[in-house]
């Protein structure tokens, strides 16, 4: 009850706070690159149901690429680059915690094809919301940078990067408690790593 009140309150304020941040970001979209300034995708949500998750726009219309992004692709734009590099592309994610489909904390949402498919006591995963950062967010910051330095990144992500993800994300709901997620957010805002044992 707690969470979901702290994500409310959280959300609704942040997004009057960086109502100025919103504008500027959207006016240099429209003049930087032409085309919807935001980006919209189905994602799936707490129960595996889906959700339409939106964000900044950082690439190109129309690129035809794959859902895993890597740092220098040349869909995604300059401006995107900037945006991504300091996570603004993901404030409108706002919008979809007050309405209740994420959370501040938890596991990022992920297209059709991943968390929906896991199978035994991997898919306590999907019995919170998703978050906007949390445990795997802050371990793995430099996931483009990551996935840019190998020769097959989406294998490396499939066989890697997401069950580290999900052994991550399963101790925090198995471990969660208020204070866990406010020192989660601290640790974003200040752009600090979490090591574990994190939940100490």
């Amino acid at each position: 009850m707690i969470k979901r009140l702290f994500d409310i309150v959280a959300s609704f304020f942040g997004m009057l706070l960086l109502l100025p941040v919103y504008v500027v970001i959207a006016i240099l979209i429209k003049i930087k690159m032409p085309g919807p300034v935001f980006f919209t995708q189905q994602r799936v949500g707490k129960n595996a149901k889906l959700f339409k998750m939106v964000k900044f726009r950082t690439m190109k219309v129309n690129h035809g690429g794959s859902s895993i992004s890597v740092k220098g692709e040349s869909r995604i734009t300059p401006l995107g680059q900037t945006l991504r590099k300091y996570k603004l592309d993901e404030l409108p994610e706002l919008w979809n915690i007050l309405k209740g489909d994420m959370s501040f904390v938890g596991p990022r949402p992920d297209v059709p094809g991943y968390a929906d498919k896991l199978q035994g006591e991997d898919r306590l995963l999907l019995s919170v919301r998703p978050g906007l950062t949390g445990t795997a967010s802050l371990k793995f910051s430099n996931e483009e940078e990551l996935l840019a330095m190998q020769d097959d990144p989406i294998h490396y992500n499939d066989h890697v990067l997401y069950p580290e993800k999900v052994r991550l994300i399963n101790i925090y709901i198995k471990r969660w408690s208020f204070g866990l997620d406010i020192k989660i957010i601290v640790f974003t805002l200040l752009g600090k790593k979490l090591k574990e044992p994190w939940f100490n």
